[in-house]
């Protein structure tokens, strides 16, 4: 039986029972929800026969909370309380985003950002919340009764605080989540399954405001997850503010407004999505008393938007290297999100793997199908098919050591869920605590990566430096949430955190870490070398003066100065910023300047400890 056949705790059905589950595609710009009906996936639609729910919130004059297509079209006359691209919000600070690109009113908050709304400050989760009420109602009427619960997707490269606030908002909304599912590997559950399809394919989803790239193995029951990459600053709504701004040149157009920005940026949108249909689309509109009436082709828009296209070819070479797989031994190449679309994408996409992509499911739905089929399994509905689903983490995750240095405990592209365990110990004589510094990142020093959490554990008994056993262990669940622990092995003394912080990395960061990582690696291998020889050195140093304070009786001025002047050298080379290669010349100095006073002090305590005993005892 596969793994994930096994229901959630308490979910599973009875014989002849089918569960109702469903999965949603909370989307940067547009939202879906799908079922499995008689065995096949498929989205819902409203009272008017759509399938796609706006992702947009308007907060009116009379208390009502309008959601979708009605909240989309007041953008532009109330733009201050009309929320859209949410997405790109949840689980952030207001320092995270570029606010004057963004038409609402911020309230400060040292938490997540809050909108002054007119019905108060609303945060980026209680928006997703009013989506996602939206979606329960009506898979409710859809399917005749209560939900049992939902498989919500996020992009792969959402991190920890963002994950976190996908999951309240969906608690706020009255959902029970049943599992955070990657938007990549539910594209590739719903291809694998319809499909029947095996080998190695490469999930491409541009999106509205973030682009993920997974390279997956697909076997008959097996969905396996071999490398994940992208980049979430990048999506369609990039694509959308480019052409707004050709437009606003184009015609004259004062933006200074903000509900003429919106009406802009909805007339670009529309033009945008025209000329993936045709070779040339016309712009008439009345912007609050100024006047557009302008043509714009697709060679121009191509022009435009060539660098966004080519900014996301970058991740899926990466992905592919993590992943040890060669482009032309791709099998398939899964387009998912609306902005696939845009001819520009299809064709730079074929020309770069040397063969056209799949295109027969629809890239707006098949998140959604993938996450209904996995929320099917997972409410305790028994399939005909056998399958198991491996997803992975998209950053590395680790902890500080003494240093400054980070210790990696979860790499990248790891399979969820994930725990592993790794011991340390103390670096100080009679140390009872220890700080745990949870990161997030590829590079090698903690100021280069992401800080999530701190706590610390206490009670650690009084010992030698290096003889304390701290056992501390990771865990990372399958939505990609992680729990650190730490205990002290003689004691059982423990302490942990589940890592929740209150905001999340801004839209660059995730891109920029993997970046980094790269393009500093050798910077980075001397910066660890440095810092792990000054480790050994600092220890050095503090042992050899502990020894002449309590045996320096041992040795003779000239030799006692021949030590002191081997401690001096080796401190000032720490001081002056010496290499590693530096710094380990001159602790092997130390060192061999105190071989013959380690060798009377082994004597003496020989003695100190045979003394008074007979050789009976002995």
């Amino acid at each position: 039986m596969a793994l994930l056949q096994i229901a959630e705790p308490g979910l599973s059905a009875a014989p002849h029972q089918h569960r109702l589950a469903v999965g949603i595609d909370l989307g940067t710009t547009n939202s879906l929800v799908a079922t499995v009906r008689s065995g096949s996936a498929v989205c819902l639609a409203d009272e008017n026969g759509q399938v796609s729910l706006p992702s947009v919130v308007r907060y009116g004059e009379a208390g009502e909370i309008l959601v979708g297509s009605d909240a989309a079209a007041a953008a532009g006359s109330d733009a201050a309380n009309t929320v859209s691209s949410a997405k790109r919000l949840i689980g952030r600070k207001l320092e995270d985003v570029d606010a004057g690109r963004l038409p609402y009113r911020f309230a400060d908050s040292e938490r997540l950002i809050g909108l002054d709304t007119r019905h108060g400050v609303k945060t980026a989760v209680e928006v997703s919340a009013e989506i996602l009420r939206v979606l329960k109602a009506r898979a409710e009427a859809s399917l005749g009764g209560s939900l049992t619960g939902a498989v919500i997707t996020v992009p792969a490269y959402f991190d920890e605080a963002q994950r976190q606030a996908t999951k309240d908002a969906a608690r706020l909304a009255g959902l029970n989540v049943l599992r955070l599912l990657n938007e990549p590997t539910a594209a590739a559950i719903a291809y694998g399954l319809d499909n029947a399809a095996e080998g190695t394919f490469v999930v491409y989803d541009l999106g509205g405001g973030t682009f993920d790239v997974s390279v997956l193995r697909l076997s008959k029951g097996l969905f396996e997850v071999k490398a994940t990459n992208g980049n979430s600053a990048l999506g369609g709504d990039d694509f959308d503010h480019r052409l707004a701004a050709h437009l606003a040149e184009t015609a004259g157009i004062d933006t200074a407004d903000a509900g003429v920005r919106q009406s802009l940026l909805a007339l670009a949108r529309s033009a945008k999505e025209a000329l993936s249909r045709q070779p040339e689309s016309r712009v008439e509109a009345d912007l609050n008393g100024q006047r557009i009436d302008t043509a714009v082709s697709r060679d121009t828009f191509e022009a435009l938007t060539r660098d966004l296209v080519a900014q996301t070819i970058e991740p899926v070479k990466q992905a592919l290297k993590d992943a040890g797989v060669a482009k032309q031994d791709v099998d398939g190449v899964i387009m998912v999100g609306g902005a696939t679309r845009m001819p520009q994408v299809q064709a730079a996409v074929a020309e770069f793997f040397g063969r056209e992509p799949l295109n027969n499911l629809d890239p707006d739905q098949v998140v959604a199908l993938g996450a209904a089929v996995q929320a099917d399994v997972l409410a305790g509905n028994k399939r005909e098919d056998d399958w198991l689903l491996l997803d992975v983490t998209p950053l590395s995750l680790g902890l500080e050591t003494y240093g400054g240095l980070v210790e990696k405990i979860i790499p990248r592209n790891s399979t969820l869920p994930a725990a592993r365990a790794q011991e340390f110990t103390t670096f100080k004589d009679g140390q009872s605590a220890m700080s745990i510094h949870v990161v997030q990142g590829e590079r090698e020093l903690v100021a280069d990566c992401r800080s999530l959490a701190k706590f610390t554990l206490r009670g650690i008994p009084p010992m030698a430096a290096g003889a304390a056993r701290i056992r501390v262990t990771f865990q990372v669940d399958a939505d990609g949430l992680l729990s650190v622990s730490a205990r002290e092995q003689t004691t059982g003394v423990q302490a942990q955190i589940e890592v929740k912080p209150s905001y999340g990395l801004d839209d660059e960061t995730i891109t920029r870490m993997l970046k980094d990582s790269i393009s500093n690696a050798k910077d980075d291998i001397t910066a660890r070398a440095r810092a792990e020889a000054q480790v050994e050195a600092e220890g050095l140093i503090a042992a050899v003066n502990a020894a002449l304070e309590m045996d320096g009786d041992l040795l003779s001025d000239t030799e006692r100065q021949s030590v002191q002047d081997a401690v001096d050298a080796l401190a000032g080379s720490l001081k002056d910023g010496s290499g590693a290669a530096a710094i380990r010349q001159a602790v092997q100095q130390l060192a061999q300047a105190t071989d013959s006073f380690a060798a009377r002090r082994m004597d003496r305590n020989i003695k100190r400890a045979l003394a008074g005993q007979s050789i009976d005892a002995v």
